[in-house]
């Protein structure tokens, strides 16, 4: 990256993706190990220079290249030395080797020796190399937030550097080692990323599957080789943009597998890498690959609007909260690509939810998946056989489809609430906070979204450890009392993190007196108002109401 040389990166490549995290357990910090690695080499005191690893280019008109392997690496590199840059001129001037070291790897007057994708690269641009841009309002990428987080790493650790060594990361950076291979076409470039390992981020399976499409269209698509690798490069740049918005709620190659599902009709399709070769071997490989390229797009573009959907309908959200995104995604992508109304969409998320709630509750061994396939199968604008199917599940007595009956949720719902199940009875008492709000409220129904309660905890009004101050408000601590009432659902409650760390194990009149949040919290005030205790007689009659109010709704 010197002299005249231009780098960038292709539209069709995957934005920046690096991450930075001051948590030293978390994965997710790539960045942070770019910078320890340089200052491991500086201690060091190797005279060999540091080495960055190994980059592939294609070769492309006006000394221009574009970087094949190596883009996240090299995109890091850039933003650390302008940052380094950046923070030595804040202490002097640069001098005239250093300008010219500047302008051949980073700017020569108007001229970037760098470009990232092309969605990113004005703000890349703007905060990075020119700082104009000094604020994170606007950021609507996630890459781009990733940009922005990467530059304000690496200026507040090297800002607190003496100059010294600031000097002396320019100098192990600007004579650093690497290893480059140059191909004059795109097919041979794509055909040795295939096989090749990446140091640092690995190559995703949806990238490894980019990479063959693009290779059987150079080698089979005869006379429509330009065309479809241009339909191929547009629709995945599509496919990154669509990336930004839902990495933090979806992985990619999780969609990978659900477009897999979706395209050959059926929730048991796994291994797309396996199954998209088994296609790629056949004579309809470029039918295959056009077709499945337009079900990955939409597949992304789908879950990029089924991410603002779910803020915008409680049913969305609290089908997603249940997890099982195997089964429930590839039902959305599905509905939305045929065209399915938002309101039957709606519906199909509250049945669908109430299934997958009652199989989490149930805990049977049987397979929900195989008892919904089929409904999977036949999806297509209307919901009602979704509906029927799964109301039929709630109350039948047929043992192929009982195990989720009214029955079975009852006996699941009675029993103690262990740990294991806490995570359940939080969506479960945010399901009826709802419940309460459009039974008891005044006016319109305006349900509570899961993600408004800041950090939700599940409270134990009675709390596990005996509180053995005089009047405490609760009841006898005897065996029955331990076994039948402290963990069953009547003795739960719904409070934010803040709120159940400020009362822990207090006596209950202290607790009482802060119930005044959710209508759930004033439940158990009403409850309480004549004798202001809380005993095994009121954890039960509240038990009940909430198993009927989970029988009748759920």
């Amino acid at each position: 990256m010197t002299g005249g040389n231009i780098i960038l990166v292709p539209d069709y490549q995957r934005a920046y993706s690096w991450d930075t995290s001051e948590d030293k357990s978390s994965s997710k910090k790539q960045v942070n190990t770019f910078l320890e690695d340089l200052e491991d080499y500086l201690h060091s005191e190797v005279t060999t220079p540091y080495y960055f690893g190994h980059f592939l280019f294609e070769r492309l008109a006006d000394n221009k290249y574009a970087i094949i392997d190596g883009q996240q690496r090299l995109t890091t590199i850039t933003i650390f030395i302008s940052a380094l840059f950046a923070s030595i001129a804040k202490v002097r001037t640069c001098n005239e080797p250093e300008e010219i070291i500047y302008e051949d790897m980073i700017k020569r007057k108007s001229q970037y020796k760098f470009s990232t994708v092309p969605y990113d690269d004005q703000l890349f641009r703007d905060y990075v190399i020119d700082h104009i841009k000094t604020d994170h309002y606007g950021i609507d990428t996630t890459s781009g937030q990733r940009i922005v987080d990467a530059y304000d790493y690496f200026a507040k650790k090297i800002d607190l550097m003496p100059l010294e060594k600031r000097e002396a990361l320019l100098d192990a950076v600007v004579n650093a080692a690497c290893t480059t291979h140059i191909v004059n076409g795109e097919a041979e470039a794509i055909q040795m990323f295939i096989f090749q390992n990446n140091r640092g981020k690995k190559p995703s399976h949806l990238e490894i599957i980019k990479a063959q499409f693009m290779y059987h269209i150079h080698i089979y698509g005869g006379e429509e080789t330009d065309s479809m690798l241009q339909e191929v490069k547009s629709r995945f740049e599509h496919i990154y943009r669509s990336i930004s918005s839902i990495e933090n709620f979806v992985n990619e190659d999780d969609v990978l597998n659900y477009t897999l599902k979706v395209y050959f009709n059926s929730l048991w399709e796994s291994e797309p890498l396996v199954k998209v070769n088994e296609e790629l071997a056949k004579d309809s490989q470029l039918e295959f690959i056009r077709n499945f390229t337009l079900s990955l797009e939409r597949s992304f573009n789908n879950l990029a609007r089924l991410n603002d959907d779910k803020k915008r309908d409680v049913n969305i959200e609290a089908s997603l909260l249940c997890g099982r995104y195997d089964i429930i995604l590839p039902f959305y992508i599905k509905a939305y690509t045929n065209g399915m109304s938002f309101k039957d969409i709606c519906r199909m998320a509250k049945s669908l939810g109430d299934i997958l709630f009652r199989d989490m509750v149930v805990k049977t061994r049987a397979d929900l998946r195989s008892r919904i396939n089929e409904l999977f199968k036949r999806l297509g604008v209307s919901v009602d056989k979704i509906i029927s199917r799964i109301d039929y599940m709630k109350h039948t007595s047929d043992w192929w489809w009982a195990y989720w009956n009214d029955e079975a949720l009852k006996n699941a719902i009675e029993e103690n609430w262990t740990s294991s199940y806490h995570g359940i009875a939080k969506i479960l008492l945010w399901k009826y906070e709802n419940y309460l709000i459009e039974h008891e409220g005044k006016g319109g129904y305006l349900p509570i979204s899961y993600r408004s309660i800041v950090k939700p905890h599940l409270e134990h009004i009675a709390p596990q450890t005996e509180n053995e101050q005089v009047a405490s408000g609760y009841d006898t601590y005897d065996e029955d009392f331990r076994e039948h009432s402290l963990l069953c659902l009547g003795n739960f409650l719904l409070l934010s993190a803040p709120h159940n760390e400020s009362i822990g194990n207090k006596p209950f009149e202290v607790k009482r007196n802060s119930y005044n949040q959710l209508k759930q919290q004033r439940e158990v005030q009403q409850m309480t108002e004549i004798d202001c205790t809380w005993d095994r007689e009121k954890i039960k009659k509240r038990k009940e109401k909430i198993i009927s109010f989970v029988l009748e709704n759920l």
